[in-house]
């Protein structure tokens, strides 16, 4: 006997390129596991008597649980002082100089417990988490030194344990050059590779490792090197590339076999190329380009001819893009990239599952596949995506238990 079915309702399965509807339809669960997915109509006997809890979802839309496949979660305080400065019009550039940036968010992570970063990114996730997310990524790369990266990933791992979430975790300590390596980006290279992501492996704290060809602080050789360490390890990469000009490292990317290139507003057409020949997933995060008024948007027209796959996620963080509403991210992929509603919702489903190399686990309702689902009060997969504010979402499903 199956251990629960959702009976009645229209089910996105997101199988095949489109959303894979399934009218009228039926999805059971049994051990954590979908056992059956089909129409209604087709199942083999009497719902009640095939499992133990059934769910009336006539009126609804069920989808796979939301995957949030880029997030900064982690970090100590906020950078609401900047958000006011940046309004008043001081450039990044400025707002860096005056000690703010990744360094300012670097300071009250390191200063912060484990227990106080655990509680502010509960707070955080448990938002994700109300908009139908089941599955997160979770980075450091706000402590830059040893412990505090090794704790931020410690605090990713325990959030996952106590709100009973998949979480996947990323090892970012490149995310910035900190001040006691000011001017020796490559002894900083070396100290991580060597000493820190080592550890995080041999902890099981990390999953994959991010890092950015962004011309900024860290070299593209460097970052290379330490990509090149990672994937010694086992770890699968991914990078942040081409948000604020063309810096080739949509190519550099795909060139190392990377799971992920994300941002990518200045991406060149070769490196868009690249990216399809090597399977490289595009993840677009229009909450940045929201929130920093961005007027360059990443280029979905290549993106669609060269037939790259396009995720989606939050990257909620508190510099760039404090956002921690999925269903926002969906509207504005919409509104500002052009994104069609069946492109919008694969993206927080199927392909963000594929950036973390869980294709086969998640994102995608199929026999075999783990019960994460999100029931939602419209009948139309495009209404997931037209609202602007206002949460449909009826009952989430993790691991077949609602």
């Amino acid at each position: 006997m199956w251990d629960a079915i959702w009976t009645g309702g229209t089910i996105a399965t997101m199988q095949g390129n489109g959303v894979g509807l399934i009218e009228a339809g039926a999805v059971a669960a049994k051990d954590g596991r979908i056992a059956w997915i089909g129409p209604a109509a087709a199942l083999p006997a009497p719902a009640t008597t095939l499992a133990r809890a059934v769910h009336d979802t006539t009126g609804t839309l069920v989808t796979p649980g939301l995957v949030d496949c880029h997030t900064h979660l982690v970090f100590g305080g906020d950078r609401i002082g900047e958000f006011r400065a940046a309004l008043g019009g001081a450039t990044r550039r400025e707002i860096a100089e005056a000690g703010g940036g990744i360094l300012a968010t670097m300071r009250a992570t390191r200063a912060a417990s484990e227990e106080a970063l655990l509680d502010s990114a509960r707070a955080r996730l448990r938002c994700l988490m109300a908009e139908g997310v089941t599955t997160v990524e979770i980075k450091s790369g706000y402590g830059l030194d040893r412990d505090t990266e090794l704790r931020m990933l410690r605090v990713a791992r325990r959030l996952g344990r106590e709100e009973g979430i998949r979480v996947v975790t990323s090892f970012l300590g490149a995310h910035s050059l900190p001040p006691e390596y000011a001017g020796r980006a490559e002894e900083f290279i070396t100290f991580l590779a060597d000493e820190v992501l080592p550890e995080a492996v041999a902890e099981g704290l990390a999953d994959m490792c991010d890092g950015g060809i962004e011309g900024l602080s860290i070299p593209r050789e460097a970052m290379l090197r330490l990509y090149a360490k990672a994937a010694a390890l086992g770890l699968p990469l991914r990078g942040h590339t081409d948000q604020y000009r063309d810096v080739d490292g949509a190519a550099g990317l795909a060139g190392i076999g990377a799971r992920s290139a994300d941002h990518l507003e200045y991406a060149n057409e070769a490196g868009i190329r690249a990216m399809a020949e090597a399977g490289t997933v595009a993840v677009l995060l229009p909450g940045s380009t929201l929130f920093l008024r961005e007027a360059e948007r990443p280029p979905v027209a290549l993106l669609r001819k060269h037939g790259v796959r396009m995720a989606l996620a939050t990257n909620c963080n508190p510099g760039s893009s404090p956002t921690r509403s999925p269903l926002l991210v969906l509207a504005l992929a919409c509104t500002m990239f052009r994104l069609t509603p069946e492109e919008a919702l694969r993206g927080y489903t199927a392909e963000a599952a594929r950036v973390l190399g869980r294709e086969g686990e998640i994102g995608t309702l199929a026999e075999g596949y783990a019960a994460d689902l999100a029931v939602w009060n419209v009948t139309d997969p495009a209404e997931l995506c037209y609202w602007l504010g206002g949460n449909p979402l009826s009952q989430v499903v993790r691991a077949g238990r609602a």
